[in-house]
């Protein structure tokens, strides 16, 4: 069976984004070359992206662009190759290639994405799908960067979870930027 991992970019004060959605205060350092060599080769794996609505929308707007392309090559590449999965009650179409849109039961529709063959997938963003995901025990490992970045308010990624989500740490990593990669499993794995 595939793993579902979270990788998320967040603030010292635990945002995702931004109170305006924005995300781009994690990409801010691009001269870390330990940092870039890191992204780049978690741009190589990926059996599929998961989304809720707004990410997706974000993504959608950029990732395509030839900005994106001439910034980030190979990121750019594989966002726009790997199969994608929006789950969206109200969006009627999603247009950006290899995106498939989902419109019943998460829970339901990651087992069955995560019972399918293929390599792991991962969902980026999308606070409200992780904490569905979450709650319903279905994520394997989450992958936290912390970013050296007050933002003051902005959204969470837990946001609208029940109850405790006790978890494990499973390893860590430090880069020369002041990003911190913490991985933390469920605790009862």
């Amino acid at each position: 069976m595939r793993k579902l991992i979270v990788f998320n970019l967040v603030s010292l004060d635990g945002y995702i984004a931004d109170d305006r959605g924005d995300m781009s205060w994690g990409h801010r350092d691009g001269k870390d070359v330990e940092w870039s060599s890191f992204i780049a080769d978690n741009a190589r794996g990926g059996g599929g992206l998961l989304f809720g609505r707004t990410t997706y929308e974000l993504m959608a707007s950029y990732w395509p662009t030839p900005h994106a392309s001439q910034s980030f090559p190979e990121l750019a590449e594989r966002m726009n190759r790997v199969p994608k999965f929006v789950f969206s009650r109200s969006l009627e179409k999603a247009a950006w290639n290899n995106t498939q849109l989902l419109k019943g039961n998460l829970a339901e529709e990651v087992l069955q994405l995560k019972g399918a063959p293929g390599a792991d997938l991962a969902i980026l963003g999308s606070g409200s799908i992780v904490a569905q995901a979450a709650r319903a025990g279905l994520v394997d490992e989450f992958q936290l960067v912390v970013n050296p970045l007050a933002l003051g308010k902005g959204k969470t990624m837990f946001e609208g979870i029940e109850g405790k989500l006790p978890l494990k740490l499973a390893r860590t990593r430090i880069f020369g930027n002041g990003n911190v990669l913490l991985c933390y499993e469920p605790a009862g794995n």
